[in-house]
């Protein structure tokens, strides 16, 4: 653990943190009153330094130990539902065994932020990274963020409780497990004070109150029913406008530009990588590499999953000759996740690049540079009908 206890709570401006530990600063700077938490790896290191914060008296929060994931995410529910601000952190099985409060948490508009560690589902048992955990879960109404760095992560997490709290909607901040939680970066942390004129304390509009009794969770007439659905997918809709505003905040606050994609060597390029998560810095790499070859090829990283910003990619790969979609994750008869939801945002269009569905790395499966120039190099052999397996 790289957390250093002799710090008395305080961190300099600039410091070697673990992914994880980056993860649990970012969630201590928000200071939300119950962190509710059971140990998985690869997320363990996050709910393992914030219970040492709890216990140094660094951080106010309620830190309530559960018998399991399940029981993490209930525990966050009925904090969200009291009107308090929660934090949890889990990955893969554990994040599977939340499913069914997940629904329930978007469904009554409880804003609360869940880091996830992605990591393999089983079977066979895998402890290592993809991104079916997370993506299995991309319409339980859940905002989802994907992070390439530790910095993005400790950074997601404060913009995360600003847009959750705004759209009534809770978020998903997803780290590669291990590629990004175990592996130490050097990392600008936020001063209190700075986070706390960001981030203003939470008001919940509405909680359970003796003066006030409310009712959350009760059965609904089917007409009600669909009008609370529709009201969710109209919050959604307005995600892309409030995050692009949170990203100019944020910007203006503490000095790093975000978005909800990013562009990369794009503007000439006829093949273009769609990527998201740490495997987006290998692309980058190998980018560089092939542009020193005359490959005209450029990558676009996913930062924003759900809501899906079709109209953004559409302007970033609408010019390109063809699209490769690196997928870490299937749908399986379908192909994979991502290509789906991107294949899905062109279909309208009479115009629109070649879609390659490419699964390029499950389970932890290692990606180097050479693995995409690979990619790249049979770009022109590949099935733009079937998924293309590397």
């Amino acid at each position: 653990m790289s957390y250093r206890a002799d710090q008395g709570g305080g961190a300099p401006k600039m410091d070697m943190l673990l992914g994880s530990d980056a993860v649990a600063y970012g969630a201590k700077l928000c200071k939300p009153d119950v962190i509710a938490a059971y140990p998985i790896t690869p997320q363990t290191h996050i709910v393992e330094t914030l219970s040492l914060m709890v216990d140094k008296g660094e951080l106010e929060s309620q830190f309530v130990k559960v018998e399991s994931e399940l029981s993490a995410i209930s525990a966050c529910y009925g904090a969200a539902a009291a009107g308090s601000r929660a934090f949890t952190a889990t990955s893969s099985h554990g994040l599977a065994l939340m499913h069914e409060v997940l629904h329930w948490f978007a469904g009554a508009r409880f804003p609360m932020v869940l880091v996830n560690a992605n990591r393999a589902m089983g079977a066979p048992w895998n402890i290592w990274t993809d991104q079916s955990d997370s993506l299995s879960q991309r319409d339980t109404g859940w905002l989802q963020l994907y992070c390439e760095t530790a910095q993005e992560a400790l950074d997601s997490v404060i913009i995360g409780y600003r847009v959750a709290e705004q759209v009534m909607l809770p978020v998903m901040v997803n780290i590669d497990g291990f590629i990004l939680s175990h592996t130490m970066e050097p990392l600008f942390i936020p001063e209190p004070d700075e986070v706390d004129t960001y981030l203003k304390r939470y008001e919940a509009p509405y909680f359970l109150d003796t003066e006030n009794p409310l009712s959350f969770g009760s059965a609904a007439t089917p007409d009600n029913f669909y009008n609370m659905r529709k009201y969710m997918a109209r919050a959604m809709k307005t995600v892309p406008r409030i995050l692009r505003e949170e990203f100019t905040g944020f910007e203006e606050h503490f000095g790093r530009s975000y978005s909800a994609i990013e562009s990369y060597r794009t503007e000439d390029a006829d093949t273009i990588i769609l990527v998201s998560g740490a495997l987006a810095g290998t692309s980058r790499v190998a980018v560089d590499r092939l542009r020193e070859q005359g490959v005209k090829v450029g990558l676009v990283k996913l930062r924003l999953f759900r809501p899906f910003p079709g109209e953004d990619l559409i302007r970033a790969l609408g010019s390109s000759g063809q699209v490769l979609v690196f997928n870490r994750a299937v749908s399986f008869g379908a192909g994979g996740t991502l290509s789906q939801e991107l294949r899905a945002a062109f279909y309208h269009l009479d115009k629109r690049p070649g879609i390659l569905d490419v699964v390029i790395s499950l389970g932890g499966k290692e990606v180097f540079p050479e693995t995409v120039a690979e990619v790249v190099g049979q770009a022109d052999q590949l099935s733009e009908e079937n998924s293309n397996w590397f």
